[in-house]
């Protein structure tokens, strides 16, 4: 299982943004196209290994909105998605976000305090964009069954755990040696 995953990480190309090494893919950039079974293969994936009794699956803008697509279309489980842009609804969070090439706010509407969530994003590297919503979503009173990050890369995964006390399911773990992806495991392994 994760043929097709692995094969499109592989085949990712690097680009330097200041130090950090970036990785272009479909999974995390939406670039070049994403085929269906690279969904369907991460879908079920999240579906065997994440915590499914809840309410809502959380997605953040831009880059997690095709994976919560797929696992809302294998469950039928409603998604919300977290935003770049202010609404100004009543009971809109701001949080702000810093990532290992750059820094943003986001903005969070229609979670209710009690709500069982999952959380899922493309990638966690520097773990600025998880730890910042764990913890918003914690003040919000929300109930955080499952986080998910697709990939891991280099120390991500263990940042987030460090600073939030939180396990993030990832699918794939890798990092970026002498300018190419090398995959170190997957959940399937």
């Amino acid at each position: 299982m994760l043929e097709e995953v692995k094969k499109s990480l592989e085949e990712s190309p690097i680009v330097k943004k200041g130090d950090y090494d970036y990785f272009v893919n479909p999974i995390s950039d939406g670039v070049p196209a994403i085929d269906a079974k690279i969904l369907r293969e991460l879908a079920m994936s999240v579906y065997k290994h994440a915590n499914l009794e809840i309410d809502k699956i959380v997605a953040v803008e831009a880059m997690g909105i095709h994976l919560a697509t797929a696992l809302s279309l294998a469950t039928d489980i409603p998604f919300v998605v977290i935003r770049k842009r202010q609404y100004g609804l009543p009971g809109e969070k701001e949080v702000y976000q810093k990532t290992g090439y750059g820094s943003s706010n986001l903005y969070v509407n229609d979670l209710h305090e009690g709500e069982r969530i999952l959380l899922i994003d493309d990638v966690v590297s520097t773990g600025g964009t998880l730890i910042a919503l764990i913890n918003t979503l914690r003040d919000m009173k929300l109930d955080l069954k499952s986080v998910v990050a697709i990939i891991d890369k280099g120390d991500g995964k263990k940042i987030v755990k460090e600073k939030t006390g939180v396990d993030v399911i990832s699918i794939v773990k890798l990092d970026v040696v002498d300018g190419k992806v090398v995959i170190e495991s997957t959940i399937e392994d």
